[in-house]
């Protein structure tokens, strides 16, 4: 099963689409089949970024890239050894 990449402006922006959609009074599974995601993915990514700016999930998303990257360099080097 093939899994959609969002980056995270399109999260932040799929976010902000749900929650105007709830504002005019759609409910969350109807919000969410617009959006093209389900209501599972919308609860878990609004807790992941719940309050979060586009700045800050960008840099989030770099933070967890570099710290990935730093652990499989650690890891190469602990068995170096």
């Amino acid at each position: 099963m093939c899994t959609k990449r969002y980056k995270p402006e399109q999260i932040v922006n799929l976010l902000r689409h749900v929650e105007v959609e709830l504002a005019h009074g759609k409910t969350t599974p109807q919000a969410c089949r617009d959006a093209g995601i389900t209501a599972q993915t919308y609860y878990r990514r609004k807790k992941e970024s719940s309050g979060v700016k586009l700045d800050q999930a960008k840099r989030f998303k770099e933070l967890e890239k570099e710290s990935s990257r730093l652990k499989r360099l650690v890891a190469e080097h602990s068995l170096e050894k």
